[in-house]
């Protein structure tokens, strides 16, 4: 049995992140950026009126009131070409450039047009409701770095920087199999008492799409050794297999003989975690194998720990071990055992004043106390006991 950070390092910290591709942007959310990412233009390209108005010259605007005769006009997408001189205003629309000459624009409501003039009382004040050019970013700047995770506010960034694909790291194909001759399908129309409902394998899917996994489930095998390996054989072409049960060490647990019988090559199995001992890591040819617990809230900790850090390590983004932050507790908590607690709790208390507030019972089979918390209370090995008011590191989810 190893440390939860001795797992970690062997899971996560060995992967290297998988190949790169080249894809459209409005396809990249949820990938990684695989090299930085610089900007072919500025933007905005020129000096442009942040408002409808007129474009002088700042000089002009002394005295009392001011009058300036109108000179044409520049439209977003239709610039005046010339020169504003002393004496001259260019009618300007919102996202116009600014024409030469001109270094301020005079809103429309601060000005009097007549008889191709305007009059205004505006005071002199050089870049006023003018967006001056670059101001956002240069052209040659890097404007997001390698393994940023694109999300629709990085793709607009990246599109207006004028790049209409991108490079990124593969998403990881995940192949989820679930075993037990007891799980039944959540869209039974009634279920007999001897069945536990299938609801590891959607939580988890869900889990890795949000990490950007190409994720697929490959179907539930009996509790038999052939049952097993033929299921384990649809896996194939997947970057990382995800089990589900049938990892600890009673009489229909055969994940574990099933695994090595098509050709694993086992790293370590069990871990110093609760809950979540048994855990098995090993590979099959390039595909790496993930055993995780039959129990749903093991399952889900062990999923959070390691294979969501494991999917970030092969996008390009590193991922360090899940540490939490420091949170005070609102109940005593006693002194752990040997193995390393995750303690499902809820946040509690208003913003800015908030407590951890850990489950009561803790069995994890129980999907209601895990959907009710915000998340795990870290306890390290034989941590002492803890009084309501201590900090104690906190990881949300």
């Amino acid at each position: 049995m190893i440390t939860v950070e001795k797992a970690f390092e062997r899971i996560v910290m060995n992967a290297k992140p998988l190949t790169t591709e080249r894809v459209a942007v409005a396809e990249a959310s949820g990938r990684v950026l695989a090299a930085p990412l610089a900007a072919r233009r500025s933007q905005p390209g020129a000096d442009l009126s942040a408002m409808d108005g007129y474009a002088v010259r700042s000089a002009d605007l002394t005295g009392d009131m001011r009058e300036l005769s109108v000179v044409r006009e520049s439209a977003a997408g239709a610039p005046y070409e010339h020169e504003c001189k002393a004496g001259q205003a260019v009618r300007i629309f919102t996202g116009a450039v600014v024409p030469k000459g001109a270094d301020q624009v005079v809103i429309q409501e601060n000005v009097e047009a007549r008889d191709g003039r305007i009059f205004t009382r505006e005071a002199a004040e050089p870049h006023k409701n003018i967006r001056a050019m670059g101001i956002d970013f240069l052209e040659k700047q890097v404007v997001l770095d390698a393994g940023t995770f694109l999300t629709p506010k990085s793709l607009g960034l990246a599109a207006s920087a004028g790049h209409s694909h991108l490079m990124v790291h593969r998403a990881p194909r995940v192949a989820i199999l679930a075993t037990g001759d007891e799980l039944a399908d959540p869209a039974k129309a009634s279920f007999a008492p001897h069945e536990t409902v299938n609801s590891t394998a959607p939580q988890l899917m869900a889990l890795f799409r949000d990490a950007g996994a190409d994720c697929s489930y490959i179907g539930q095998a009996g509790d038999s050794l052939k049952a097993l390996q033929d299921t384990i054989k649809k896996a194939k072409g997947a970057d990382l297999l995800i089990t589900l049960g049938g990892a600890s060490v009673g009489d229909k647990d055969l994940m574990q003989q099933a695994l090595a019988q098509e050709g694993m090559r086992l790293d370590f199995w069990k871990v110093a975690m609760r809950p979540g001992k048994p855990l098995i890591f090993g590979q099959i040819g390039d595909m790496r194998v993930l055993g995780l617990p039959g129990n749903p809230v093991s399952a889900f900790v062990c999923a959070l720990l390691f294979a969501r850090p494991l999917i970030d390590q092969l996008m390009g983004r590193p991922a360090p071990l899940p540490q939490g932050v420091p949170l005070p507790l609102a109940a005593d908590m006693p002194a752990n055992g040997l193995r390393q607690h995750y303690v499902r709790a809820r946040l509690i208390g208003v913003p800015g004043s908030r407590a951890l507030d850990p489950a009561v019972d803790q069995d994890s089979s129980l999907l209601t106390v895990l959907a009710q918390s915000d998340g795990l209370i870290i306890r390290a090995p034989e941590a002492p006991a803890a009084k309501a008011g201590d900090f104690v590191p906190f990881l949300p989810f």
